[in-house]
């Protein structure tokens, strides 16, 4: 799995995008608000650990998410 931060602008905010190994978008969610996708998803009991990755995350930058 593939995680995105993208950059907001002027009224919209940043994004996540969570993406499989096929780069197939999964879940996109803002930033500050990752509960209900990342429930959806499956991954509730990970959204600790993805928002700390997030968190050091650069925009536009790609990193893979090992879960």
């Amino acid at each position: 799995m593939y995680i995105i931060k993208v950059k907001g602008i002027a009224k919209i905010p940043d994004y996540v995008q969570l993406r499989d190994d096929k780069f197939t978008l999964l879940a996109y969610f803002r930033v500050d608000r990752p509960d209900k996708s990342l429930e959806k998803l499956g991954l509730g009991d990970q959204q600790d650990y993805i928002m700390e990755m997030v968190k050091d995350l650069p925009f536009g930058q790609i990193a893979k998410l090992e879960i």
